[in-house]
């Protein structure tokens, strides 16, 4: 029988050995999952021994992350704004990248929020960025939607999760089409959708192309068939002065500010993220262009 150190630093050896760049902070998330304790409970229980069932959990975690499966999936959870939140292979997992998206969000509603604005969360996957939004943002009434009924379950939890059941709905919808009727009108509609060129998809990197899920992926032959199917349709939507905010890729963003400017958005604007990169494009109804 192994005390947590001793399981520790195996597997730190472990992860090290296989590449894992972050193998230190890795072995205690994996052991921290394991045993179901925080990282103080864990650095308070180094020197006690551990149950061999509970090292056998470990050992098959750490199989799983060595053969090439993202640690948000070995984990179960990830962390996004703070927050804590659900995963597995059928969603998308939160990047760091699409925070900006919930940022700008929840900075445009502390301004304009009233009792009745309501925010929609296209592509919601997990639900990352509607959730954040409704647990910041709490006066306001946030929908997740997506097209993916295993997603939708993903995003269920997380609202649960996150105890943001009273302001918070999951309806199933998807966004290449024509919205539903009875989904009504929106202040503000957040998108990440699918943006990475088809024939890009084979060069990403092992844990992304062969883990995650390729309908969350796949934004078409030059990743932009998500915005052309969502600017027009889904503008019906808005309230006259609705905003629209999507994250998108490298090299995408004029691209995307042009179709909203064409269909009759002003205000149109592209803001980068930590690395300088245009990540987020939003536009306006009712707004000079």
């Amino acid at each position: 029988m192994k005390t947590y150190n001793d399981m520790y630093l195996d597997l730190r050896r472990i992860l090290k050995a296989a590449g894992v760049e972050d193998y230190n902070l890795e072995a205690r998330l994996i052991i921290c999952a394991a045993a179901g304790k925080t990282r103080e409970e864990l650095v308070r229980d180094m020197k006690l021994y551990a149950f061999d069932e509970l090292e056998a959990k470990v050992n098959e975690m750490a199989k799983r992350r060595v053969d090439g499966e993202p640690i948000a999936y070995v984990l179960g959870e990830w962390e996004f704004m703070g927050l804590p939140f659900n995963v597995d292979p059928k969603v998308l997992i939160p990047r760091a990248d699409t925070e900006l998206l919930a940022e700008l969000a929840i900075r445009l509603l502390r301004r304009r929020v009233t009792d009745g604005t309501r925010v929609l969360d296209l592509c919601c996957g997990t639900g990352c960025v509607g959730i954040s939004v409704a647990k910041t943002v709490q006066s306001a009434r946030v929908v997740l939607v997506d097209d993916s009924m295993p997603a939708l379950r993903v995003a269920r939890s997380n609202v649960l999760r996150n105890g943001v059941s009273r302001n918070t709905t999951c309806i199933e919808a998807d966004a290449l089409k024509n919205p539903p009727i009875l989904l009504g009108k929106f202040d503000l509609i957040v998108c990440n959708p699918p943006y990475v060129p088809t024939a890009e998809i084979p060069t990403l990197d092992k844990g992304v192309k062969d883990y995650e899920p390729r309908s969350a992926l796949d934004g078409g032959e030059d990743g932009l068939d998500f915005y052309r199917a969502i600017i027009p349709a889904w503008k019906a939507i808005l309230k006259p002065t609705g905003v629209i905010m999507f994250e998108c890729g490298e090299g995408q963003s004029g691209k995307i500010m042009d179709m909203l400017s064409r269909e009759g958005f002003g205000g149109v604007a592209c803001h980068p993220d930590l690395a300088g990169t245009p990540r987020v494009v939003a536009g306006a109804l009712g707004q000079e262009k």
